[in-house]
């Protein structure tokens, strides 16, 4: 038996010091504005903190897809406006150091980071997040949200404009990604689909709406937790 010292030994060696090329070009399309691009040469500071917002990026709806009969306006909105704060604080976290001085035609983690912002995230959000609210105020005791939202006038022009941020957040988790050095986490492997045994067939999926199904899961949740405080 080891005294825990290899243990950690082991545990540090399998971490390494932020690591990458010396320097790409970056470049971001915004919506409705234009282009920013410019070279960047990242420091071990910028790398560490590409690889916390790549994190954010690629586990949130921010960078899904929305097809036209799927997903939910009020979930991606409430997911840019939290990746909106989180950006914030690892911009706090890392300080100066993600935000040096530049020389003319270069760009830095903040440059680009402050850039998706002030001139992406923030335009989108100061606009369908109040016109939002207010049409979701109006939704009848019962009603069901998603067949409500969908109904909404407004509901089509409000995903083109997600799409369109989408985008440039894909663009930027592109960066990241190089930047940090990682493997891609966006576009991952499909699952297979299953395979039917042998001389039958798969059985069918319940056509129960999706909002039985999910009061039934809270109730389960519900239950669980009761048990646990018991």
């Amino acid at each position: 038996m080891g005294t825990g010292e290899g243990d950690h030994g082991t545990q540090a060696a399998r971490r390494r010091r932020p690591s990458g090329p010396s320097q790409i070009t970056a470049k971001l399309t915004i919506p409705f504005v234009g282009e920013i691009s410019g070279t960047w040469e990242p420091a071990d500071a910028e790398r560490s903190a590409a690889w916390e917002l790549y994190l954010e990026l690629v586990t949130r709806v921010s960078v899904e897809e929305l097809d036209p009969d799927e997903g939910f306006l009020r979930e991606a909105l409430s997911s840019l406006y939290t990746f909106f704060n989180t950006t914030r604080e690892i911009l706090r976290r890392y300080g100066p150091d993600v935000a040096p001085p530049l020389a003319p035609g270069h760009v830095s983690f903040g440059v680009l980071a402050v850039t998706v912002l002030n001139r992406v995230l923030r335009p989108l959000l100061a606009q369908w997040h109040p016109r939002l609210t207010a049409y979701e105020s109006q939704r009848p005791a019962g009603r069901d949200p998603v067949v409500h939202e969908r109904e909404w006038e407004h509901a089509e022009s409000l995903r083109r404009e997600i799409a369109a941020v989408r985008e440039t957040l894909v663009w930027l988790a592109r960066t990241l990604q190089e930047v940090a050095n990682v493997s891609d986490l966006i576009d991952l492997p499909a699952p297979r689909a299953p395979r039917p045994p042998e001389g039958g067939t798969l059985p069918r999926r319940s056509e129960e709406p999706l909002t039985v199904r999910a009061v039934e899961v809270e109730n389960v949740l519900n239950r669980g937790l009761i048990g646990l405080a018991a």
